[in-house]
């Protein structure tokens, strides 16, 4: 639909989903979003206090609730219950994840599953749970999470980097079917950001925040507001033509 359609969301009357906000990337992405005027959903599995404070502090209006991405009906849940609050929902941004580091012998069928299950299985629920408002306004964006470890192929990673993997297929494809009715679906894909829980996780104890920056072109460690910016071009009107693509934000370590 035409950008001056009568059904688009007024700028700053917009309303963004924020999954996994309570803390790390979601949080910065939440915040960015809340800054540039939008109203915020946080679903995540713990409480998001921090995040709302932030937001509050900003002067931005915020919602928060409990959400297991990985369940379609908390999903469904979810979005009711920020249907009442705000009625519609303009942008998702789906950041939840896990990033287990596991050897491909020591990694069983619960822990496969349980990866692709939040990591994979979650954007089908929350894009059936939020994409048919966007289809009947006319207008939509959708970004979500993948990985540079597509790229790179890490040992160790092997259920997490085909879960993004099918992240990138589930975008492209997506793209294709929603175009036509101003909704766009991109990806974002980083390097290892400093969070709080990459810092408490097996990447501080191997020392990859100094081995991977070592080899970035920008040789430093990546920090969440890294990525929210490319987060707000996708999510915004300057973002309108651009879809199904995956932007890799990891300070230059890919760049084949």
């Amino acid at each position: 639909m035409a950008s001056g359609s009568t059904t688009e969301p007024e700028r700053t009357k917009r309303v963004a989903v924020v999954t996994g906000g309570a803390a790390g990337i979601g949080q910065g992405y939440a915040l960015r979003l809340a800054r540039d005027g939008h109203k915020v959903a946080v679903a995540d599995l713990g409480p998001a206090d921090e995040t709302e404070k932030l937001i509050r502090e900003a002067g931005g209006e915020v919602f928060a609730a409990r959400c297991d991405v990985s369940e379609a009906d908390s999903v469904a849940g979810f979005a009711t219950a920020v249907g009442e609050r705000f009625g519609h929902v303009d942008i998702l941004v789906h950041n939840a994840g896990i990033y287990p580091i596991v050897p491909f012998e020591e990694t069983d069928w619960a822990t496969w599953r349980r990866i692709m299950d939040v990591n994979l299985d979650s954007l089908f629920h929350l894009a059936k749970a939020f994409l048919p408002g966007m289809r009947q306004q006319g207008w939509g964006r959708i970004v979500v999470m993948a990985s540079a470890t597509f790229h790179s192929g890490p040992p160790g990673m092997v259920a997490y980097t085909a879960s993004k993997g099918g992240v990138i297929g589930f975008v492209r494809t997506l793209a294709a079917e929603v175009g036509e009715h101003g909704i766009t679906v991109n990806a974002i894909a980083p390097g290892l950001v400093r969070t709080p829980g990459t810092l408490s996780g097996p990447q501080q104890e191997l020392g990859l925040f100094d081995a991977l920056s070592a080899h970035q072109a920008i040789k430093r460690v990546g920090v969440p507001e890294d990525l929210a910016g490319a987060m707000a071009f996708l999510t915004s009107d300057d973002g309108s033509f651009v879809t199904g693509q995956t932007l890799v934000v990891d300070g230059g370590f890919a760049r084949a």
